[in-house]
């Protein structure tokens, strides 16, 4: 952020009233301590003053300048949102200007450049002469667009990510598909092995079998034909 103008209203009112007197006596040395840069007393000062009187546009505005110094950029929206709303743009358009402008200020500061534009825009509505408010307008447009493409950059990096991830995925699916395929192969060519020798097994036991068979049947032809001759003699 080149600049962001901070226009701090030091516009305070003494009423009759004992409230009224206490909260401009707080507000005004809340001045003092802001002007010396002491901003945390200041801070004080201006919640007294709102103690006072709660109603008091001047210590909601200046409570919330004095926040914006701290960087307390969330609690100093709130204060100036709070003085905006106690005033008719229309009526009070120097005012309302001023607050709508700090408003985008705490947007901007907060990376919050669409609320920014919406800001300054009202503000501009109500003061369209303030060129501190354009500036910061375009700058606050000019932080939205690149957001915008940071976002969408990162957003294409995710969906990149999430393609490789998931074509990761499907190499690894694959890849175990067909290892449990071969797995699988290499079991049923095992089992048809151990089936063939088996039968294998089983055939030449067969064989030898047959043979001891037939080498009985031939001994037992043998024997009876000797036998035969012997008698014959």
């Amino acid at each position: 952020m080149k600049r962001i103008f901070i226009i701090f209203c030091t516009s305070c009112f003494v009423a009759s009233s004992l409230f009224a007197q206490r909260e401009a006596g707080d507000v005004r040395r809340g001045n003092k301590e802001y002007n010396k840069q002491d901003y945390t007393k200041a801070e004080v000062d201006y919640r007294r003053g709102l103690e006072a009187n709660k109603n008091s546009y001047e210590a909601h505005y200046n409570l919330g300048d004095a926040l914006f110094k701290q960087d307390k950029y969330s609690d100093a929206q709130t204060e100036f949102e709070t003085a905006a709303k106690m005033l008719d743009p229309k009526k009070d358009k120097e005012r309302y200007a001023k607050a709508m402008h700090n408003i985008g200020n705490c947007n901007f500061a907060q990376q919050q450049y669409d609320k920014a534009v919406a800001a300054y825009q009202e503000s501009l509505r109500a003061n369209p002469k303030d060129n501190d408010t354009r500036y910061n307008m375009v700058k606050a447009m000019e932080m939205l667009q690149q957001q915008q493409q940071q976002q969408q950059q990162n957003q294409d990096q995710q969906q990149q990510q999430q393609q490789q991830q998931d074509q990761q995925e499907q190499q690894d699916q694959q890849q175990e598909q067909q290892q449990q395929e071969q797995q699988q192969q290499e079991q049923q060519a095992q089992e048809n092995n151990d089936q063939m020798d088996k039968e294998t097994a089983e055939q030449i036991l067969q064989a030898l079998e047959q043979d001891e068979q037939d080498t009985q049947e031939k001994l037992q032809r043998q024997h009876g034909k000797k036998r035969r001759v012997e008698k014959e003699w």
